[in-house]
């Protein structure tokens, strides 16, 4: 009986400690939360601005935004944004081969336990095969 106890007690404060974990998109707010580039030409960098804004009361930090392969690089911004204030994070991407992609770009507020990710998809097409537009 004791052991039971024991058991339900340990279950009830693991499942109250897990919902009171803080999500990074309760403090920040993104307007958009993946992008599609489209096809884009092989071996031509391109880039994205995430734009969004802190929703707490207080100032935030973005510890770290890490990208899900070294074709994308992300531009975070550096020390504390305001309550209030917008601000971004630059996606970039440049791929040496061809085909769809989907990758993912996980960001990290500082004091917040669950982080968030951001998503950049498109195709990438050779050089020659992209026609430009008039």
């Amino acid at each position: 009986m004791r052991k039971a106890f024991l058991l339900c007690s340990a279950v009830i404060l693991s499942v109250s400690l897990f919902a009171q974990q803080k999500k990074a998109d309760d403090v920040i707010k993104f307007k958009e939360m993946s992008y599609d580039f489209g096809k884009i030409k092989q071996n031509v960098p391109v880039t994205h601005d995430f734009m969004f804004t802190n929703i707490s009361d207080a100032p935030v930090v973005i510890e770290s935004a890490t990208p899900s392969c070294g074709c994308t690089t992300p531009v975070k911004p550096e020390g504390a944004i305001a309550k209030g204030k917008d601000n971004k994070i630059t996606a970039g991407f440049n791929a040496a081969a061809p085909g769809p992609f989907n990758k993912s770009i996980t960001i990290k507020v500082a004091g917040i336990d669950v982080p968030l990710q951001l998503k950049i998809t498109g195709e990438v097409v050779k050089a020659d095969a992209v026609t430009s537009k008039k």
